[in-house]
């Protein structure tokens, strides 16, 4: 009979394999070694990239028009970058033009409405917020839900969404939002969720779901998972720490009630 061969602990290599995190990076003398070095570098330099770049309201505008969505444009009252990383509390009020455009655009009452704002990686929503809508919008009209609105948000930080659900009407809010860049994912989108928003809700009110982006949670995943939890949230009149994600789609750290990546 022979004798199974004995089993291997896992290496640093096996490890390096299942993760992006920075792990057994070794050592040239009491430092980095120079592609470890190099490699952190150029990361920081992406993140640090993704937070300065600047909002395509244009192409995200144009993405929507081929599938036959034409949204409402509005600002907060971080009317520059500046501000917006020095003032978060502006980027949570719209500014007084914009609040009179959504008051007078004739949307009063809606059952779900979608938010596109930059927050702190317009990268990400540069490249990931129409392919996400692309795929959200058929699953929502499978549920019989109307996107009754569709905004992009400039300066826009998380709670941005309340006043603008408040103004529209929104029964349900849908926040699509670049989140805090980090090193191994400058480009991750986060999508927020809050019943009846208004002015004054905290992040225990609203579900969160993060990490979508090409090496993290796909389009169809994500949008599965919001047109559950928009549809169930609009059945039970709740989102928040109230609503749990059972829709048994991926792994729950990347649905988290009250979870926040965006910096509200």
């Amino acid at each position: 009979m022979t004798t199974p061969p004995a089993p291997t602990s896992p290496s640093l290599a096996d490890l390096r394999e299942l993760t992006p995190a920075r792990v057994g990076l070794g050592r040239s003398g009491a430092s980095l070694p120079t592609d470890a070095l190099l490699s952190f570098t150029l990361d920081h330099a992406r993140a640090r990239d993704a937070v300065h770049a600047a909002f395509d309201v244009s192409g995200i505008a144009a993405g929507l028009a081929g599938l036959g969505i034409t949204p409402l444009e509005v600002s907060s009252q971080a009317h520059s970058r500046r501000d917006y990383l020095r003032r978060p509390d502006l980027g949570r009020m719209l500014d007084s033009a914009s609040r009179r455009s959504l008051e007078t655009c004739g949307i009063t009452t809606c059952p779900c409405a979608i938010v596109i704002g930059d927050g702190l990686s317009p990268t990400a929503v540069n490249v990931h917020a129409v392919e996400l809508i692309r795929h959200l919008v058929p699953r929502l009209a499978a549920d019989k839900i109307d996107a009754g609105a569709v905004i992009a948000a400039s300066g826009a930080r998380v709670a941005l969404g309340d006043e603008i659900g408040a103004i529209v009407g929104a029964r349900m809010l849908v926040l699509l939002i670049g989140e805090r860049p980090g090193l191994s994912a400058p480009d991750s989108l986060g999508a927020y969720l809050t019943f009846a928003p208004r002015i004054g809700l905290t992040d225990a009110d609203r579900n969160c779901i993060s990490n979508i982006h090409h090496a993290g949670l796909s389009y169809a995943e994500a949008a599965f998972r919001i047109s559950w939890l928009v549809r169930e949230g609009l059945a039970r009149q709740i989102t928040g720490v109230a609503l749990k994600d059972e829709s048994g789609g991926g792994s729950s750290r990347n649905a988290l009630p009250g979870c926040d990546k965006s910096d509200t």
